[in-house]
């Protein structure tokens, strides 16, 4: 059974639709790479996944539960905050707290997590509970390659740094799938390699992942399936080798072929 499905999705931002019927499935492990030109709704998409934004219409399900069907009711808050942690999500910014440490940045939502949980038990959360959770974001910086930068803030680390503390956060709560939103457009050259090696790993680990990324090579060897995007629909979709060795689409390759032009 498919670990994600999405249905007929739809989004508009006044008069402009952003997003027209997109569907498709992931399998769980499997790492899927959406690329496309600026604009042809990449991140709406992702947004709309993580409830960041709310779809007009379609459905999002996930391990056989219905998330969002444009349909019904969307739910109270505490409904929508359940639902995101099925998704993990990695932006392209950071968005770090720049007043915490590395660690601190990793263990904030599954303290607050732990918390909110105890509240509706009618209790406090237990200081057993609170050093686990900082015994596991050691693991997750240790596990990105940051285990000496842990006591460092935001500040104090370089750019790829800063993008491996944002996936070791995007981790911390077990998502079923992680995504990343162009996860080095804000990375200096030198400094992409070791956040995509990092998603290697993450790959290697058969962690369900969406990408969107601009790195065509990387969701080339990498991904096992890759979504093309424009004007807000799938325009092609397949393995990389059907898509990036043989696309039928003229937008699809006329998208590639200026890429290696650039």
């Amino acid at each position: 059974m498919a670990v994600l499905k999405v249905e007929g999705l739809e989004k508009s931002f006044g008069k402009t639709q952003v997003l027209r019927g997109i569907g498709f499935a992931l399998e769980k492990g499997e790492v899927l790479s959406i690329i496309g030109s600026s604009g042809s709704g990449k991140t709406t998409l992702l947004r709309c996944l993580n409830f960041l934004e709310t779809a007009d219409r379609g459905r999002i399900e996930v391990n056989g539960e219905t998330l969002f069907d444009a349909g019904q009711n969307a739910g109270s808050a505490a409904d929508i905050r359940r639902k995101r942690l099925h998704f993990g999500l990695v932006f392209q910014s950071f968005n770090l707290f720049p007043q915490y440490t590395a660690l601190e940045n990793v263990t904030l939502a599954m303290d607050l997590h732990t918390k909110e949980a105890a509240k509706q038990e009618k209790r406090r959360a237990s200081k057993a509970e609170l050093q686990a959770n900082r015994a596991r974001a050691k693991e997750l910086l240790a596990r990105v390659g940051l285990e000496n930068k842990m006591d460092h803030y935001p500040c104090q680390l370089s750019g790829g740094q800063q993008q491996r503390v944002a996936i070791a956060r995007a981790l911390a709560l077990e998502p079923d799938i992680l995504c990343f939103d162009e996860p080095t457009s804000a990375l200096d050259p030198e400094l992409t390699g070791e956040v995509l090696r990092v998603i290697r790993e993450l790959k290697n680990a058969s962690t369900t992942m969406i990408v969107v990324t601009h790195e065509m090579e990387f969701a080339r060897n990498v991904s096992d399936r890759v979504i093309f995007m424009a004007d807000g629909v799938i325009e092609e979709q397949g393995t990389p080798e059907e898509v990036f060795g043989a696309p039928k689409s003229a937008k699809t390759r006329a998208f590639l072929q200026a890429g290696q032009e650039m």
